[in-house]
């Protein structure tokens, strides 16, 4: 059972999770050889503050 976690910055839209979890989930079976019903994908959001690159936080 493939468990996929995929961190992001805030705002993305229901539609985007949509197509993303599908077309996740579409690889997930063909190449790991699981099924969809055992696909799981968590989408975890964070705020542009908590991320930093270069020594920077993202949201400066």
């Amino acid at each position: 059972m493939p468990m996929i976690t995929v961190d992001l910055f805030e705002g993305r839209t229901r539609e985007q999770r949509e197509a993303f979890a599908k077309g996740v989930t579409e690889l997930a079976v063909r190449i790991l050889k699981t099924t969809e019903g055992h696909t799981w994908i968590l989408f975890r959001d964070h705020g542009k503050s908590h991320w930093a690159m270069g020594g920077k936080l993202c949201d400066q």
